[in-house]
């Protein structure tokens, strides 16, 4: 099995405890760490734009990842997220068995 990050950027650290707990509540992510603080620069409408976003990391499995994308986009403020997977090329097999233990598809 493939294991995946999704790396997701959100307006405010109440925003991604919501569709955190979602992900992890709908064993979409078995879990989710949401990172604060972070300061983005981008272009946006043709202006260069600066401003505080949330970052969330959900950790998955690649079977869910259509899913998952899915339902962030249902819940999130934003009209254009950023919500992109990252793949786990190695780690603790234990902690890879628990992510494909605690994830399944939706049904």
């Amino acid at each position: 099995m493939d294991f995946l990050f999704a790396y997701i950027t959100l307006s405010s650290e109440e925003e991604a405890r919501r569709i955190g707990t979602v992900l992890v509540e709908e064993r979409l992510a078995a879990c989710v760490n949401i990172l604060s603080q972070m300061e983005s620069h981008y272009w946006w409408d043709g202006k260069l734009e600066t401003s505080h976003e949330v970052v969330l990391i959900a950790k998955t499995t690649s079977p869910l990842k259509e899913a998952l994308q899915r339902r962030v986009l249902s819940l999130h403020s934003y009209s254009c997220p950023c919500v992109v997977f990252l793949p786990i090329s190695g780690g603790n097999p234990d902690y890879l068995e628990w992510i494909a233990r605690e994830t399944r598809k939706p049904g």
